[in-house]
C-alpha cells in the first residue's frame, strides 16, 4: 500500500484550510487536528457503519494527541439526513454542554459531512469542525467547500448553510472497508470532473478508471489515490473563486438537476444511491445536450459507455413505477436550489471537458428527454 501523501489548500483568506490525502491519516489525525484547536476537547460524529472500522484508530489517535473526546454514533444511511435527525444531534450535543471551543469531528460519509456541518454551523452559532470523509463520494466531493444540509420532502439538501471546515483528512485506507457498489457510487463523481472542464483527466479514467473502482493492490490504491487528488484539487479551484455557488461553482452540478428528482422519487434510499443517480443525470444532460445540437453524439456516448463499464446506471430499468412521468420529475427539479426567476438552471455539455451552466433550455427538450428514458 502506498504510504505517499498529498497536501492541498483552499484558499478562501483567513478561513483557507489543508486537504490532507493519503493512506493512515486516521492514526495521524489527533496531531493535525491538535494545532487547530482552542481548546482540546473534540466530539467525533459518525454512523454504526464506520464506527466498526474507523473509530477506534481515531480515537487512539486523539488520545496520544491529549485530546478529550466523546463519541455520538447516528443510524447510517441517506434517511438520517433529515430535520428529525438534525434536532437529535443537536441536542445531544447541547447535552455534552459543547462550548465554541469544542471541536466536532465528522466520521463518515457524506450523510454525516452534511448533518454535522449543518449541525456546527447552528450549535452555539457556530462550531469548527473537521471533515475525516470515509467514502469515495465523500473525499472527492462532500467533504471539501462547505456545503451542509440535510433533505427535505420536497427535495435534497434544501435546508442547510455555507459552513467551511478547518480541515479535512481523506485517508485512502479507510476505501477498503467499501462495498463495490459504494465505491461505484462515489466513481461518479469523480468522472464528473474530468466531464466538467478536464478532458485529460476523463482520459485517464478510460485508461485508469477500473483500477480506481478495484483498489487491490498498490497501483489501484496509488490509482485512488490520483482520482481523489485530482478531484480535490479540481473543486478546490473552483470553490476558492466562488465559494457561495453565485456563478462557477454551479459547474459542480452537472447531472444533478436530473439526478436529484430521481433521488427525491425513490425516496432517498438503496434503491439509488446518490452517485448512481448522478451517473444517470449526467448521461442525461448529455442527451439534451446532443438534443439540442450543441453536442456531438459521439461525446454523449462515450460518457454513457464509460460509466455503464464502471457498473453504474445509465437508464431507469429496475426503478421506474406505474405512476412516474415527465411532469412529475420536472416538478420535483422545480424544487431545486439553482431555480432562478422560476426557471430551471442546467449544466450542459458542449463536449466532453467543456461544461457551461444556462437556464436557456426549452422545456420541450427537456420533457422529451425524460419521456425517452421513460419508455426505454
Amino acid at each position: 500500500m502506498s504510504s505517499e501523501q498529498t497536501l492541498l489548500s483552499l484558499d478562501l483568506g483567513r478561513r483557507s484550510y489543508d486537504i490532507h490525502v493519503g493512506n493512515g491519516l486516521l492514526t495521524m489525525a489527533g496531531e493535525l487536528i491538535s494545532p487547530l484547536m482552542r481548546h482540546p476537547r473534540a466530539i467525533v460524529i459518525t454512523d454504526k457503519n464506520v464506527e466498526k472500522y474507523c473509530l477506534s484508530p481515531l480515537e487512539s489517535s486523539l488520545n496520544a494527541a491529549g485530546i478529550d473526546h466523546q463519541s455520538i454514533v447516528m443510524d447510517a444511511g441517506e434517511q438520517t439526513k433529515d430535520y428529525a435527525h438534525a434536532e437529535d444531534l443537536t441536542g445531544r450535543l447541547l447535552d455534552a454542554r459543547v462550548e465554541r471551543s469544542t471541536m466536532l469531528i465528522a466520521l463518515g460519509g457524506g450523510v454525516v459531512g452534511d448533518l454535522v456541518g449543518f449541525s456546527a454551523a447552528i450549535t452555539l452559532r457556530g462550531l469548527d469542525f473537521v471533515q475525516i470523509p470515509t467514502t469515495l463520494l465523500s473525499q472527492v466531493d462532500s467533504s471539501v467547500g462547505g456545503k451542509t444540509g440535510i433533505n427535505m420532502p420536497q427535495g435534497k439538501n434544501l435546508i442547510g448553510a455555507f459552513h467551511q471546515p478547518r480541515l479535512v483528512l481523506a485517508d485512502i485506507g479507510a476505501l477498503e472497508t467499501l462495498s463495490p457498489r459504494e465505491i461505484r457510487s462515489g466513481y461518479a463523481e469523480v468522472v464528473k470532473y474530468g466531464l466538467i472542464n478536464d478532458a485529460e483527466f476523463f482520459a485517464w479514467l478510460d485508461s485508469n478508471g477500473q483500477q480506481v473502482i478495484a483498489g487491490k493492490d498498490e497501483d489501484g490504491a496509488d490509482a485512488r489515490q490520483h482520482a481523489v487528488v485530482t478531484s480535490c484539487k479540481a473543486k478546490a479551484a473552483i470553490v476558492s473563486e466562488d465559494e457561495t455557488e453565485q456563478g462557477a461553482r454551479a459547474l459542480l452540478n452537472l447531472g444533478h438537476t436530473f439526478g436529484h428528482s430521481l433521488e427525491a422519487k425513490t425516496g432517498y434510499g438503496d434503491a439509488l444511491l446518490h452517485g448512481e443517480a448522478i451517473a444517470i443525470g449526467m448521461v442525461m444532460a448529455f442527451d439534451l445536450s446532443v438534443r439540442m445540437g450543441i453536442c456531438p453524439a459521439e461525446d454523449r456516448d462515450r460518457v454513457r459507455n464509460h460509466l455503464e463499464n464502471a457498473g453504474l446506471p445509465v437508464n431507469l430499468h429496475g426503478l421506474i413505477e406505474n405512476d412516474w412521468s415527465a411532469e412529475e420529475l420536472i416538478d420535483l427539479m422545480g424544487q431545486d436550489k439553482k431555480v432562478t426567476a422560476g426557471k430551471l438552471t442546467f449544466v450542459l455539455a458542449r463536449g466532453i471537458g467543456n461544461s457551461f451552466i444556462t437556464d436557456e433550455v426549452e422545456m420541450t427538450d427537456v420533457v422529451a428527454v425524460l419521456e425517452d428514458y421513460l419508455k426505454a
